[in-house]
């Protein structure tokens, strides 16, 4: 009878799901009418937000309301969701990292989905603490603004 020893077995990592960086994405209302349209739940932004929105004119309103946000490690080799305004899936982001990081940045494919279609489709290069800042659809009187930032070095 052969007796064969078993050696362990230590489970392979994939390099391709190593955490490069976290991607936050905060969806606001904006609106010259009357905030309280946006809900029970939305949530005034901080004053450096709100200078943020100003400095851009097409994102010049009289008052914001933060709907939701979410924060996900965006991954060396595979695509990932966030989906800001869970349970909904009214809005969702997919990105992808394009190259390794640099010191200051990340080059991603991003895409915005909009009740479940794709509305854009684009290459981006995001630098820490830097908000890429969407436009989005109307909605209760105002818009919707989609801040996408890498979050995490």
């Amino acid at each position: 009878m052969a007796v064969s020893s078993l050696n362990s077995v230590q489970a392979q990592t994939d390099p391709g799901r190593e955490e490069i960086g976290k991607l936050a994405v905060a969806v606001y209302y904006a609106t010259n009418g009357d905030p309280t349209a946006a809900g029970e739940r939305a949530e005034e932004i901080s004053s450096e937000t709100k200078a943020s929105l100003r400095q851009l004119e097409s994102l010049k309103f009289a008052h914001y309301r933060a709907l939701g946000a979410e924060t996900q490690s965006i991954l060396k080799a595979y695509e990932n969701w966030a989906q800001p305004l869970k349970p909904s899936e009214e809005i969702l982001v997919r990105f992808e990292a394009r190259s390794k990081p640099k010191l200051d940045s990340i080059s991603v494919d991003l895409e915005l989905w909009l009740s479940r279609k794709k509305i854009l489709k684009t290459d981006v290069s995001l630098k820490f603490e830097q908000p890429l800042y969407m436009l989005g659809p109307e909605w209760r009187g105002g818009f919707l603004i989609i801040a996408i930032t890498l979050a995490d070095k």
